[in-house]
């Protein structure tokens, strides 16, 4: 009795929990649906809650060092606490709305080199260990943010990676504990000013917030310096802007004030 009861302790033929999504595929601001199924052991237990949220791998710099880890960055409890019979099966509905500003992970039908995104389902059993279950999301940009991703692309820009890091993006209203950089290789055209393009998405229900971040090439005797700059897209206007010209001229203003020219 006393080894039977260690065995349950350490989840030994306890429940088993599956998130089955109607459509892994969304957008910040959207939401994902679907079911968790919840199928009983061999032996009754006591289920405290079942929980998702979506977690993300982020880079962190600690002095001197940096590290990556999964992070959490939005939870829903699906359920309060329950009996589960030995064999039963625990069927629970959801709609779980995905934050604004939730990294995207997909461009023109691809993987974001660098992104990883799951939800995760978590089924808090008491006096055992915990069971959860992770299912792949994939982000796609909201159509604003397709506007200036075709516009880079349209300028020669060329997609080099993606990440997600733990920190604040000054002068933004911003509300996770993190934000994602797209960086993108120069064409010809800026390369003799620019050694990569930093672009970063802050979504809100009102506009998109993007900041660009352009790095300097230094030369023998001169240091490279980053160029900053933001502007806000309005949803219901982003077609009527041509972002590639409005782009080209906020690079070249930038590249000039520090003594560059294309």
């Amino acid at each position: 009795m006393v080894f039977k009861k260690l065995m349950q302790a350490m989840g030994v033929g306890g429940p088993s929990v599956e998130t089955v999504l109607a459509n892994p595929n969304c957008r910040p601001g959207g939401f994902l649906e679907g079911q968790v199924h919840v199928i009983g052991g061999d032996h009754a237990v006591d289920v405290e809650y079942v929980a998702i949220g979506l977690m993300t791998r982020v880079e962190v710099e600690s002095g001197d060092s940096e590290y990556n880890t999964n992070q959490e960055f939005h939870r829903q409890r699906l359920t309060g606490s329950f009996r589960l019979d030995p064999g039963a099966r625990y069927d629970v509905p959801f709609r779980f709305d995905v934050p604004w500003e939730t990294p995207i992970t997909e461009v023109y039908g691809q993987r974001l080199h660098g992104m990883t995104m799951g939800l995760a389902t978590e089924l808090e059993v008491a006096r055992a260990v915990d069971k959860s279950d992770l299912d792949a999301v994939m982000v796609h940009p909201l159509p604003a943010q397709e506007r200036i991703l075709d516009a880079l692309l349209r300028l020669g820009f060329r997609f080099s990676k993606a990440d997600v890091e733990r920190g604040r993006v000054y002068g933004v209203q911003q509300h996770l504990p993190f934000y994602q950089e797209i960086e993108f290789y120069p064409p010809s055209a800026y390369a003799s000013g620019i050694n990569q393009l930093e672009l970063t998405f802050i979504a809100t229900p009102q506009n998109l917030q993007v900041v660009l971040e352009i790095d300097k090439r230094g030369g023998f005797l001169t240091e490279g310096h980053d160029a900053f700059g933001r502007f806000d897209v309005d949803y219901a206007t982003v077609d009527q802007v041509d972002w590639a010209g409005q782009l080209d001229n906020w690079l070249r203003q930038s590249a000039q004030r520090r003594g560059l020219f294309f």
